[in-house]
């Protein structure tokens, strides 16, 4: 077994995911608002990170997650087992589909860190094309799956590649959903924009627009990225 990621309150184990930790799902976990959420629903876990990351951030009762692929499952599993907040964490192995038929609740607040590779090419690896291709979770079914599973007060957090961010605005719409607020992520200043965090919720309002650089130089950060994320990163 592979050393775990250690963040400041938790640790993730993550040899048997396809996909590891990286920035965006940290990005999201951290910049996701969080008020007096009750229920939380985390689809496509992964590992768990974000999920735990609410659980650090959040008192909301109820964290549930779900996770389509066994190894990412059992592992997101053990991770939050082995956390401090075990007794509010759950995840289910099934598809939002599946899960979006059986259960009757409803969440205060959704996060999702879907797939999202359109292009043509694959890995020849079918776990880390489930985990990293759109065509394992199409975003028509994400935001039907969101629509059903959302309290009408709830909110629906996600990030994307910032050239998807017309289109997923659009496939919102058609379920509902109207964008609250957009954070454009660069790697630096310089750099173009790679990354969309975004909330959607069942009221239409005037949206608000902002940018987030993460680096001004090589391992050298921003101090508005390190006001986002200190809370998690051992070195921040």
């Amino acid at each position: 077994m592979s050393k775990p990621f250690q963040f400041k309150e938790f640790a993730v184990t993550q040899d048997q995911c396809a996909m590891k930790i990286g920035t965006d799902g940290v990005l999201l976990g951290a910049w996701v608002s969080i008020s007096s959420e009750f229920s939380i629903l985390d689809i496509g876990a992964g590992t768990g990170v974000i999920s735990l990351m609410l659980a650090q951030r959040s008192n909301a009762e109820i964290i549930d997650a779900i996770e389509i692929d066994a190894s990412a499952f059992e592992q997101a599993v053990q991770n939050f087992e082995e956390s401090n907040w075990g007794d509010r964490l759950f995840c289910y192995h099934a598809s939002l589909q599946e899960f979006a038929e059986e259960i009757e609740d409803k969440y205060d607040l959704i996060i999702s860190n879907p797939p999202f590779y359109t292009d043509n090419f694959q890995s020849p690896s079918k776990q880390r094309n489930t985990a990293r291709f759109e065509d394992a979770l199409p975003f028509d079914h994400l935001f039907l799956g969101v629509s059903k599973l959302l309290e009408p007060h709830g909110k629906f957090s996600m990030i994307i590649p910032y050239k998807e961010e017309t289109k997923i605005i659009n496939i919102a719409l058609n379920y509902g959903l109207h964008l609250d607020k957009s954070c454009r992520v660069q790697g630096t200043e310089s750099s173009p924009i790679k990354r969309s965090l975004l909330q959607f919720s069942f009221n239409k309002k005037n949206p608000t627009y902002s940018n987030l650089v993460i680096e001004v130089d090589r391992h050298i950060y921003t101090p508005e990225y390190i006001a986002l994320v200190k809370d998690f990163y051992l070195k921040m």
